[in-house]
């Protein structure tokens, strides 16, 4: 199976990197001391702090090699490597639902930054996907739960690192 490549702003590139520097360095230092700590109160086989210091090494582990894997597929976009005529990651997309006319806004963001509550939307979304790659004027039909939707896209801006930061407002 390939690992598809993972988009990601320069600042979620940064993040992550720092992420997993804490993790690799410090939290895994921390983690390392309880199990030393509970491998002194003697017999492991019932010993609750080892099994759950343990049980913590695994799960830190887990997360740093998530995190190594994110870096290595890790695509950094930068304005100057996309047309910044179509949708991409950066970009705040205004579109409006062609069967009821209503007008939303989103914030297209790595798979990192999502926050559909936020109108965040990762690249990967079903909504993103059907973006992505698209201009303004063109059409696109998205399956979501409540049935097919076709949204007209109305206007492209990029907003490139502040897409971190954007809150964008429902239309």
């Amino acid at each position: 199976m390939g690992e598809q490549e993972v988009l990601l702003s320069s600042r979620e590139y940064e993040k992550l990197r720092d992420e997993l520097e804490y993790l690799t360095n410090e939290r895994r230092r921390e983690v390392a001391e309880r199990i030393r700590k509970a491998r002194a109160f003697g017999d492991l086989t019932e010993n609750a702090e080892y099994d759950a210091a343990k049980e913590e090494q695994a799960l830190l582990e887990s997360q740093i090699a998530k995190r190594r894997n994110l870096l290595k597929r890790a695509q950094v976009i930068r304005p100057e490597d996309v047309d910044l005529e179509r949708v991409n990651v950066g970009c705040e997309v205004t579109i409006v639902d062609e069967s009821s006319g209503k007008g939303f806004t989103y914030v297209i963001v790595g798979v990192l930054n999502a926050d559909p509550s936020r109108n965040r939307i990762s690249y990967r979304s079903p909504v993103g996907q059907a973006l992505y790659g698209r201009q303004v004027g063109e059409s696109v039909r998205v399956k979501l739960p409540g049935g097919m939707v076709t949204y007209r896209i109305d206007e492209i801006k990029w907003v490139g690192e502040d897409a971190d930061e954007a809150t964008a407002e429902e239309g």
